[in-house]
């Protein structure tokens, strides 16, 4: 067996990120920029209203003549959102505008029209704001020459609104890794047809499928492999035609284990098998030129646990991705904690505050690699250190959490 940090290494030296393509801007949503993008103009390009109510000088403001003991400033002009005013205003004067409409010449601020009592063409300020209230100044969100968007980061629903704000249609995308999934074993059944005797349905290339979409990239089904080397030969063959392969059983050291000799045939260069972990243990890793190929062990939560450890890590690089871990916290027990032996244990947990604003955690009951359920309830994945001799609730450890990115790596424990 090798550490857990050292397979992790192994497997993102192996990576070579995958080549870009331009998209349309809503194409791009959920995909990872190949390049940087630069704001060629200011967002935005004009100082406009941040309210609906009166453009005036701050000075006529000051001296009472807006006050209610003044007389008020003459209404001159009205400006709704997309109209530019025909001249500049004078002391004494102010122009009804709306939300987003260009600020006139002269005005540096705008009272909100809550604030304002209106007689006879003119307005009186009953609040005076302070100056330079309510106005959106030129630039104020973006500036000329300001990277609005990062190689490498995640394009979702707000960064899309950024890119339309200074007007870009197009936009470079790094490729979506294309992920062969394939399950192994004459016990499996695919889901929807009954079972028979001694057989169970293909739940893991479907956790397969949705943990390689929620990482941006696209899965292709394969379907299952008897334990019969010349099926497994040839759907691994046809695997081996994407960027990435994931197996699911058939590595271990059963007599009807097929998948490590078949990709040995293959030529598959083996990086390692068999990693300290628990679950998770008999997993392997290889590559063929820049293919990358994952054998996950069988048990369900195995495979599932696998896949977040070694795959996604290593899907998001192919993608360029800089945000490359789960958010991590480290949270108490709040139960006793068993002892570990040689292998870190992953043991799948929820997650709560405790009455100081700190995190504890409990696990989801039963933690054998078979029980799915584990990780349908879990929050996050607990590590527990290897040869930990066990502790009373309260003791503080690493929780991976199963949703969300961020760029550090968290201390894997070996």
């Amino acid at each position: 067996m090798i550490p857990l940090n050292e397979a992790i290494d192994t497997v993102l030296a192996a990576v070579r990120p995958l080549g870009a393509e331009h998209v349309e801007l809503l194409d791009a949503l959920g995909r990872t920029a190949a390049t940087e993008v630069v704001s060629p103009e200011p967002v935005p390009s004009f100082d406009n209203s941040a309210m609906d109510g009166f453009a005036v000088a701050a000075a006529d403001l000051s001296d009472g003549t807006a006050g209610p003991a003044g007389e008020g400033l003459v209404i001159v002009d009205e400006l709704p959102a997309g109209r530019v005013a025909t001249r500049p205003l004078a002391r004494g004067q102010a122009v009804r505008i709306m939300t987003g409409a260009p600020l006139p010449a002269g005005a540096d601020t705008v009272v909100q029209v809550e604030h304002t009592r209106e007689h006879d063409g003119r307005v009186v300020v009953e609040r005076a704001p302070e100056p330079g209230s309510n106005v959106r100044l030129a630039g104020e969100d973006v500036r000329p020459g300001d990277v609005v968007l990062p190689a490498g980061a995640l394009v979702g629903p707000a960064e899309v609104g950024l890119l339309a704000s200074i007007g870009v249609q197009r936009l470079q995308v790094a490729r979506r890794p294309r992920v062969a999934i394939l399950a192994t074993g004459s016990e499996l059944v695919p889901v929807g047809e009954p079972l028979k005797p001694g057989q169970i349905h293909n739940s893991n290339s479907m956790t397969a499928y949705g943990q390689t979409l929620a990482a941006g990239a696209e899965p292709v089904l394969l379907g299952i492999a008897r334990d019969d080397p010349d099926e497994t030969r040839r759907l691994i063959a046809r695997a081996l035609d994407e960027d990435v392969t994931i197996t699911s059983g058939g590595v271990s050291v059963g007599d009807f284990d097929f998948v490590k000799a078949v990709e040995d045939e293959l030529g598959v260069e083996r990086l390692f098998w068999r990693v300290a972990t628990k679950p998770g243990k008999p997993v392997v890793f290889g590559r063929r030129g820049d293919h990358l190929v994952f054998g996950a062990p069988g048990n369900p939560v195995a495979s599932m646990v696998s896949f977040e450890l070694y795959v996604r890590p290593a899907l998001l690089a192919l993608q360029g991705r800089t945000d490359l871990w789960r958010p991590w916290v480290f949270a108490a027990a709040a139960e006793p904690v068993e002892r570990t032996r040689e292998r870190v244990e992953v043991r799948r947990c929820r997650l709560e505050r405790d009455a100081d604003g700190g995190w504890l955690f409990t696990t989801t009951g039963p933690q054998g690699s078979g029980i799915l359920r584990s990780m349908a309830l879990a929050h996050g994945l607990a590590l527990v250190p290897s040869d930990y001799d066990g502790g009373p609730a309260g003791e503080r450890f690493v929780v991976l959490l199963l949703e969300g990115s961020r760029p550090e790596r968290p201390p894997f424990p070996d």
